[in-house]
């Protein structure tokens, strides 16, 4: 694997990328870059990103992911953000543990040092995940006191240097996730500059969260809320860097909201929508990706589910840790709010199992 320094690069950074490339060549010195492998999988991922499940702290954990899965086959599912340190210097087994049947899956990275976040790029791919996503969206002061998220909007190139330090390390696809802007940089020409400098870098997708962030003054709910919504912008940019991959993502509620962005940008993000009502991924499959095979019903899906839920039982996992993902299954449907009523008050007793589940589809219809 080779260096690559540009010339105005410090003493000081150059002993940091050499020291960075040998973490890489000693944890990978058997993995051998299959260029034809890394293209196909670029591709896959680039198709998959036509229709994708936004990271969400505490709600798109493996248990939520797999669920989705059993609903559509090819939406691209994200994980919570992980940050650098809690891989370097956690549990990286348990922060990245995820089942085979949850791909196509990207893995969102909190950072904001291109070393530890080249670590944890080689961390991810040796683990099986299909992307790398950087977070510069996230508003929130706890992120914020971490250097990372939306304030780093305010460094462009210092993101472009993490995405080169991935880019440097592994072989898989790697993506920002960002706002429109922050605070008072918020005009056009700062956007148009920012994505300039990850076209740079080789970011390899733009993910746009249709808002500016304010960083102050606002919660993490209310800056998904109160900024307005410039779904324009979006398209803007992705006319103005055509060979760019761009999604939209805000706002964003149905599929066929979905589908009316398709005709402008490239890929479509939906979040609490599906959170809320998982089933909304029931006619994805069809509808983004023209794959003709017959929906599950929710039944169905609460079927497939129940060996899935034993097992992680078995491994410790109380059981509403997994049904509160699922109270919204059955939204719209006569007896969804027994159903969402009866796991409330039930999961969480001492020795609650998948009969609780079971008695909760009776109440159905």
């Amino acid at each position: 694997m080779r260096v690559q320094v540009a010339s105005h690069v410090s003493d000081q950074k150059l002993l940091e990328k050499v020291q960075q490339q040998a973490f890489c060549l000693t944890i990978c010195e058997n993995d051998a870059i299959d260029l034809d492998s890394t293209m196909a999988l670029k591709e896959d991922i680039s198709r998959a990103h036509r229709l994708s499940l936004a990271p969400m702290l505490d709600w798109t954990d493996r248990d939520f992911r797999y669920l989705c899965r059993l609903i559509s086959r090819h939406t691209l599912l994200y994980t919570e953000m992980v940050t650098t340190g809690a891989l370097l210097h956690g549990d990286a087994s348990r922060f990245l543990a995820h089942d085979d049947i949850e791909y196509p899956l990207a893995l969102q990275l909190g950072g904001s040092d291109p070393a530890a976040l080249a670590k944890c790029a080689i961390l991810a791919q040796q683990q099986g995940y299909q992307e790398i996503n950087l977070n510069v969206g996230c508003p929130s002061d706890r992120v914020q006191n971490g250097s990372f998220g939306a304030c780093l909007m305010a460094e462009p190139n210092l993101v472009a240097d993490c995405v080169r330090a991935m880019k440097d390390a592994v072989s898989l696809p790697v993506t920002v996730k960002t706002r429109l802007g922050i605070d008072e940089l918020d005009s056009y020409q700062f956007l148009h500059e920012f994505v300039s400098a990850m076209v740079a870098a080789d970011c390899d997708a733009l993910i746009l969260h249709a808002r500016k962030a304010w960083l102050k003054g606002l919660s993490p709910k209310q800056n998904r809320d109160i900024p307005p919504l410039d779904y324009q912008r979006v398209y803007q940019i992705k006319q103005d860097f055509p060979n760019l991959h761009v999604d939209i993502n805000g706002g964003v509620q149905t599929l066929a909201e979905a589908l009316d962005h398709l005709q402008h940008v490239d890929g479509a993000m939906i979040g609490r929508a599906i959170y809320h009502r998982p089933y909304l991924l029931a006619d994805a499959d069809s509808q983004i990706f023209g794959d003709p095979t017959p929906v599950k019903t929710e039944a169905e899906i609460v079927e497939m589910m129940l060996p899935y839920i034993e097992q992680r039982m078995s491994q410790g996992r109380p059981l509403k840790s997994i049904t509160r993902h699922m109270l919204g299954l059955f939204q719209g449907q006569a007896g969804a709010r027994r159903w969402r009523r009866h796991l409330s008050e039930n999961a969480h007793l001492p020795g609650a199992d998948i009969q609780v589940i079971r008695d909760a589809m009776k109440l159905l219809g």
